[in-house]
């Protein structure tokens, strides 16, 4: 009975973390959209991911932004799959620098830095989508 129980606590699932890119588009007057693609590096793989989404809050203008950054909290690559929110803003003038957290309902935490190029204000919950594209 000992030996299961330090077997159970000796051996937990540990979360792992990946690394992340993508650049995205976002566009709106007060609802924005955005689309884009990037690729997640999670147990020396790469898989390629699809970003969508609607934001429902004030936006206005468009905007192009690259970003790098981790994903935390991950046991296999499908878990960055999934929408995430975050109380997010930001304000682009030409060339804006935008750092982010969000998190989707498995518990991953997206922690992103990024370079925006265009004109855009902005004040969401952001509702992006995640999807790995199959291959």
């Amino acid at each position: 009975m000992l030996a299961v129980l330090f077997a159970a606590i000796s051996s937990p699932s540990y979360a792992e973390t990946g690394s992340v890119r993508f650049k995205f588009f976002k566009a709106g007057w007060f609802v924005g959209a955005q689309t884009g693609s990037g690729i997640l590096e999670f147990r020396d793989q790469i898989y390629p991911f699809h970003v969508g989404g609607i934001s429902a809050g004030l936006t206005f203008g468009g905007s192009s932004t690259d970003f790098v950054g981790t994903a935390r909290n991950m046991h296999q690559p499908t878990d960055i799959e999934g929408v995430y929110t975050a109380l997010g803003a930001g304000v682009a003038l030409v060339r804006g620098v935008r750092v982010i957290q969000m998190r989707n309902a498995k518990g991953v935490i997206l922690t992103l830095e990024g370079k925006q190029l265009g004109l855009q204000f902005d004040f969401d919950l952001s509702g992006m989508n995640v999807s790995i594209q199959k291959q």
